[in-house]
């Protein structure tokens, strides 16, 4: 397994993926909004799929002398390495905005949603949706992606509409506070969040795994 990892993150991997990455830094964008960023990380990650299919990579992998199941389980465990570090960039872009940035004028007057916990909670939600959706949807083939992007598209962005549109609404202004008693709620709905991307990961994966065990390829 170590090894397929270590082929998905180097032979595999399209640059642009990694490229994308620097689409994080979109949080420190103003009056912006910022969750694009995260929809830009995970299509940094769809140029791999479309790149290793060009390749006829699924049959090179599958003809090596591994199980097909290793084959899916490395390449999700590449898009959560990748989704990782993509929020982690974002964390430290919205600590710094929630921090040293938090008086600047540009970010106080700031129209759209703010970066704070809540947006990172809304960030794994997007990256959920890719792993459920697109993923999910291109292992049913292990060809075909167009469909499940556009499907993760129309999902994703209508993610970025509830997340500027949610703390309008009276009684949910919470999330779009930076300070205050509505940080210690963000910070439950961030570990909702990072609990359910784990499990709904998880069993992606394990369908993906039965799905692509059983393709002729």
């Amino acid at each position: 397994m170590r090894r397929l990892i270590q082929k998905e993150l180097t032979l595999t991997a399209a640059p642009l993926t990694y490229v994308f990455l620097a689409f994080g830094g979109m949080t420190l964008i103003p009056g912006y909004p910022i969750l694009v960023g995260g929809f830009f990380i995970c299509l940094g990650i769809f140029y791999t799929f479309q790149f290793a299919r060009e390749y006829n990579d699924a049959l090179y992998t599958a003809l090596l002398p591994v199980r097909k199941k290793d084959v899916v389980k490395a390449r999700y465990l590449f898009v959560v390495c990748i989704q990782a570090a993509g929020v982690f960039i974002c964390g430290l872009f919205t600590v710094l905005r929630m921090t040293a940035l938090r008086n600047v004028a540009v970010y106080r007057a700031n129209p759209l949603m703010n970066a704070n916990p809540a947006f990172l909670a809304y960030l794994l939600v997007i990256m959920l949706l890719f792993n459920t959706i697109f993923l999910g949807g291109f292992y049913k083939t292990a060809y075909y992606y167009g469909k499940p992007f556009i499907l993760f598209c129309v999902a994703a962005f209508i993610v970025v509409g509830l997340g500027e549109t949610l703390y309008h609404i009276p009684g949910l202004a919470w999330l779009g506070t930076c300070e205050g008693a509505g940080l210690a709620r963000q910070a439950v709905l961030l570990l909702a969040a990072a609990m359910v991307y784990a499990a709904g990961t998880l069993l992606s994966m394990k369908r993906s795994e039965q799905c692509f065990d059983k393709l002729d390829l």
